[in-house]
C-alpha cells in the first residue's frame, strides 16, 4: 500500500524514536522501517501497526491518488463529447419533432 513516507518519518521524529525503536514498536524488521520511509510502501499489517503504535487512523497514512496532467486532459475531453453527443441528440430529437408536428 502506498502510505506517506513523509509523514511516517515526521511521526517517528516528533516521538524522538530511532528507526529501530520504531520497528521494534511494530513488531517489523529494521529494514522494512527504512523501506516505509524511503518508498512509500507498506504490507497492510505492518500499516495497522504503525498507525497502532503512533495512535492514527489509516487514513491519515494514506497517499490521496492524483490524476497526471494528461490523465485529466483526457477525462475533461471525454467529459466535453459527452455533452456534445448530448446536444446533438437533443437537437435531432427537437427538430424530429418540429417537423412531425409541422406536417399534420
Amino acid at each position: 500500500m502506498d502510505i506517506q513516507a513523509r509523514k511516517v518519518r515526521e511521526l517517528r521524529s516528533q516521538h524522538g524514536w530511532t528507526q529501530q525503536h520504531l520497528a521494534e514498536a511494530c513488531g517489523v524488521s529494521l529494514r522494512t522501517i527504512q523501506r516505509i520511509e524511503k518508498d512509500g510502501n507498506a504490507a497492510p499489517e505492518t500499516l495497522s501497526a504503525l498507525c497502532a503504535v503512533f495512535e492514527i487512523t489509516r487514513e491519515e497514512l494514506f497517499v490521496v491518488p492524483r490524476k497526471n496532467d494528461q490523465q485529466l486532459q483526457r477525462a475533461v475531453l471525454g467529459t466535453q463529447w459527452l455533452v456534445y453527443i448530448g446536444i446533438l441528440i437533443c437537437g435531432m430529437a427537437i427538430g424530429a419533432a418540429i417537423t412531425f408536428l409541422a406536417n399534420p
